[in-house]
């Protein structure tokens, strides 16, 4: 791995990084924006090294089965968030890999309604073969919110494709008064989540967009280029709506929980990922700007490299770095700066695939640091990888 300097900070640090796995029930509090599977590897990584980091999770999913439970409850989409719980797991833990192997399972998308109710109620009784192997308590607690959802389900409901993680994660959200922490934290605890997770509101809204074509789009699923045609003209605004048929703005504030949260952070990520249904969603709601900007920890962008993103068509780095500046200091444009939000641009120009290039001069007149260092790797080009990017947000903490 190659060894960077940047000021007095080490890159990667192996004094640091070797404290850290020695004890990482001590390790730092790094808080990423992200939605729920750009940081897999990542997060597998870093559960190596400290068991504290902090994961603010879009909700606003508004494709496949997760958009049939959002609708028929009118809820927060819930798979991003079972997504990151399930990577931060203790995957030594007795019952681990029973336990995914249940929450990643689908209904067939072909499957009979009737016969697709009888295998969830074979489920229920704990008698199929995904349930019986998963050791108690967790068996009986998943058996229970299975039956809640049984209960909670419209007559109507179409289970066809449905993730069996996500009805049970469902069950528990409506079975505590539509309370997000109580499930997270149950779920937490059954399977020791190494670390903190937390949609960034709980509240049933959608992503609205605006297109430099001068088209306005409504719902996640029409950004990512995965139920729908990929975006052929960059998007030019995006904001929160209350409903995929009403496309005004709506003004949502984070909780005081989130601000604390964000407040309590030794470093703050915005990593790579879809740039706006992951990151910019995220920042949306009132309040989480002014909570980055209060924080007196380092704040650091990864850009994506190679052409992996759809979101972000006819955006070149310095584009993103800008745009990502611009949501953040919404909340108070005439108080917060560049340099409050955002630090360190982490990149990896020897090896890294970016559009376009950087500006030093414009980053310096915003207050922003590059750091360039080593981490696309021969077997994740033209990806970053996440054994070399980890170790150094570990030791910029």
């Amino acid at each position: 791995m190659i060894i960077t300097l940047t000021r007095d900070i080490r890159l990667p640090d192996p004094v640091k990084l070797a404290r850290y796995r020695r004890s990482p029930e001590l390790g730092p509090k790094l808080l990423f924006f992200s939605g729920g599977s750009a940081l897999k590897d990542a997060c597998a990584e870093l559960i190596q090294y400290t068991h504290n980091s902090i994961h603010i999770i879009t909700p606003f999913d508004s494709g496949g089965s997760s958009a049939r439970l959002r609708e028929a409850f009118q809820m927060p989409a819930i798979g991003d968030v079972r997504n990151r719980l399930l990577a931060l797991a203790d995957r030594s833990l007795h019952g681990y890999p029973e336990i995914f192997e249940l929450f990643a399972c689908r209904f067939p998308r072909d499957g009979d309604p009737a016969a697709l109710q009888a295998e969830m109620d074979e489920m229920i009784r704990g008698h199929h073969p995904l349930v019986a192997g998963i050791p108690d308590p967790m068996r009986k607690i998943i058996r229970h919110y299975l039956q809640r959802f049984k209960e909670f389900m419209p007559r109507e409901f179409d289970l066809r494709k449905a993730s069996i993680g996500n009805l049970i994660l469902t069950a528990g959200y409506l079975d505590n008064r539509r309370n997000f922490d109580t499930i997270i934290y149950i779920f937490s605890k059954l399977v020791q989540v190494r670390g903190v997770v937390r949609p960034v509101v709980n509240k049933y809204l959608h992503l609205a967009a605006d297109l430099a074509s001068g088209e306005r789009i409504v719902g996640q699923h029409r950004m990512t280029g995965k139920e729908a045609s990929p975006l052929t003209s960059q998007i030019t605004d995006l904001w929160l709506a209350r409903d995929r048929e009403n496309p005004s703005p709506v003004t949502v504030p984070i909780r005081q929980k989130m601000a604390d949260l964000i407040d309590e952070a030794d470093l703050i990520c915005y990593p790579v990922g879809s740039f706006y249904s992951s990151i910019i969603a995220n920042l949306l709601p009132r309040g989480v700007g002014g909570a980055v900007a209060g924080s007196r920890c380092p704040k650091v962008f990864v850009p994506n490299t190679g052409a992996g993103d759809p979101e972000a068509v006819g955006m070149e780095i310095m584009d993103q770095i800008e745009g990502l500046v611009s949501f953040l200091v919404r909340d108070d444009p005439a108080a917060i700066s560049a340099r409050d939000v955002l630090n360190f641009v982490l990149v990896d120009q020897a090896r890294g695939d970016y559009r376009g290039k950087l500006d030093r001069e414009r980053l310096t007149q915003m207050g922003i640091d590059v750091i360039d260092t080593a981490l696309v790797s021969e077997n994740s080009h033209p990806l970053i990888d996440a054994k070399l990017l980890v170790p150094v947000l570990l030791s910029l903490a």
